[in-house]
């Protein structure tokens, strides 16, 4: 019964991530038609729609393996493209899209290295859950803070800054937290070889 369903494909959970997923392309429309308002909101809508799944898969037992790789490559594609999109246009500081592009660029050449290894796969952290909703917050303030003017733009700036903080923190010690699960995964890869294990989904 267990495996039944973990192993289901089609779930409330799975689509809400392909619809994050697919609206990733209608926030680079409304960035380039400098809709910085309407791209902000679209983009704290899916930050926070990750909870909202997430929530979905608990409280109505909707989990499933394909969630689980399913829903942080979601969030690794949305954090990129937010990032990359905002250095380009200007909104978000230069420190803190590195940072973030640097994190997220070393997460996904361990994940891959570790499912070539042969590991199996690592469990999401909450850590890493809290920071990459803490930065897909911080990066629709940055929009916003950069479409107003007056004394609002300083309070959201300020809130930006806080929110974009607090993610890189939670971010880089998730990392770092993941380091000595690697190395467990990688141990139980080895005894125990289950090629639907090796698949690395660390956020």
């Amino acid at each position: 019964m267990g495996t039944e369903r973990e192993s289901r494909i089609v779930t409330v959970p799975n689509v809400i991530s392909l619809v994050r997923l697919a609206c990733a392309p209608v926030f680079l429309w409304l960035l380039a038609d400098d809709e910085l308002i309407a791209a902000a909101a679209l983009l704290a809508v899916l930050g926070a729609s990750d909870w909202v799944d997430g929530w979905i898969a608990r409280r109505f037992d909707q989990g499933s393996d394909l969630g689980k790789v399913l829903d942080p490559v979601a969030d690794r594609i949305l954090l990129l493209v937010a990032a990359v999109a905002l250095l380009v246009q200007g909104s978000v500081p230069m420190v803190v899209g590195v940072l973030v592009l640097a994190r997220e660029v070393a997460i996904s050449v361990a994940v891959l290295a570790l499912a070539a290894a042969g590991a199996r796969r690592i469990d999401v952290q909450w850590v890493g859950k809290a920071g990459t909703l803490a930065l897909m917050f911080a990066f629709p303030l940055y929009l916003w803070a950069d479409a107003i003017h007056g004394a609002g733009h300083d309070v959201v700036l300020a809130a930006a800054w806080f929110m974009a903080v607090s993610g890189l923190v939670f971010s880089y010690y998730a990392a770092l937290t993941y380091v000595p699960l690697a190395r467990v995964a990688l141990r139980a890869g080895r005894t125990v070889p289950d090629a639907s294990a090796a698949s690395g989904s660390v956020s």
